[in-house]
């Protein structure tokens, strides 16, 4: 766990939760009531809110003016990566965790009871926390490249598509859109630069997956980059080598049962604060468990660019 941390200022007073309607396997909303009313009681100041551009301005403006507590997001990782885009540096961040994989919020212990997010807002302690720059967007966990942003651009669709008709995905959501990437993705090659540009390092790792991670784990909690620090201005990246379903379900158990993923031929591990993925194929990439576009991508380190409000506990 990472060391770099302060206290809050008991004269900001203020705390804004933005609502994501489309976050978690069920609806959040009665949640997000009892956290209002805990939040209350204890004496803050609260305001609700759906609309990102309207409650992230709010928050950069009550945080210049040292008035805000915390912007609490009711959502998963893509929830905490879309208010880190729209805020500015030092704004305080937390969640009522509410996402499918919700790896930040278990990193950090941040709570889905509202009692224990009221608590942590009134007593906990603000965190320094590396983020990730992709392409010019913000991410928090991690970067993948390949056959998972496939599944990720797939499960995205299908995800507006539940929303369009009032549901929400689970685990269970992931199975189809799996499955057909399973049946198309063809696996092309990616070239994996350490450094400013290709010309920086001419010879590139050359793999058919490749992530660049923030936190130790991915996915459902696979160990994929165990030694990741969250605070150490660097990324941890993984590469493999494996070009089909086979060697990378080897590859997924592997990681999943031990960490002996990072002894299998065709495995890299290294550490980067900037890193260039590309292909001459068409391959997608993720951010945090969303779709991020098309490489190429440039990758960066912003060291400690997020705030969070933590549970002040060890």
């Amino acid at each position: 766990m990472p060391n770099s941390s302060e206290q809050l200022q008991d004269a900001a007073d203020h705390v804004l939760v933005s609502v994501n309607p489309k976050a978690g396997r069920r609806s959040v909303s009665s949640r997000v009531e009892r956290l209002l009313e805990c939040l209350r009681d204890a004496g803050f100041q609260v305001e609700a809110k759906t609309d990102l551009a309207e409650v992230t301005g709010q928050a950069n403006e009550l945080h210049r003016h040292g008035r805000l507590r915390a912007l609490v997001g009711a959502g998963g990782d893509g929830t905490a990566a879309e208010l880190t885009n729209r805020t500015e540096p030092g704004v305080p961040i937390s969640l009522l965790a509410a996402g499918t994989a919700n790896l930040l919020a278990k990193h950090f212990r941040l709570s889905g009871d509202p009692k224990r997010v009221c608590q942590t807002i009134a007593k906990g302690r603000l965190q320094q926390v590396d983020a990730g720059r992709a392409n010019g967007r913000l991410f928090l966990v991690m970067i993948g490249c390949g056959f998972d942003a496939d599944v990720v651009r797939q499960v995205h669709e299908y995800r507006d598509l539940c929303a369009r008709r009032g549901g929400h995905i689970g685990y269970t959501s992931y199975f189809k859109p799996i499955w057909k990437s399973v049946r198309s993705y063809r696996y092309p090659e990616i070239q994996v630069y350490c450094g400013n540009s290709d010309s920086a390092s001419p010879d590139p790792l050359r793999a058919h997956w490749a992530f660049a991670c923030n936190l130790p784990r991915y996915g459902w909690g696979i160990p994929l980059a165990s030694q990741a620090k969250s605070d150490d201005g660097e990324l941890d990246l993984c590469t493999y080598g494996g070009n089909s379903l086979w060697r990378g379900l080897v590859f997924a158990a592997a990681a999943q049962f031990g960490g002996w993923h990072r002894c299998l031929r065709g495995c890299r591990m290294l550490k980067a604060a900037r890193v260039r993925f590309s292909s001459e194929e068409s391959v997608a990439y993720q951010l945090d468990g969303d779709p991020g576009g098309v490489l190429p991508v440039e990758v960066e380190v912003l060291p400690k660019r997020l705030t969070l409000v933590v549970p002040s506990d060890p």
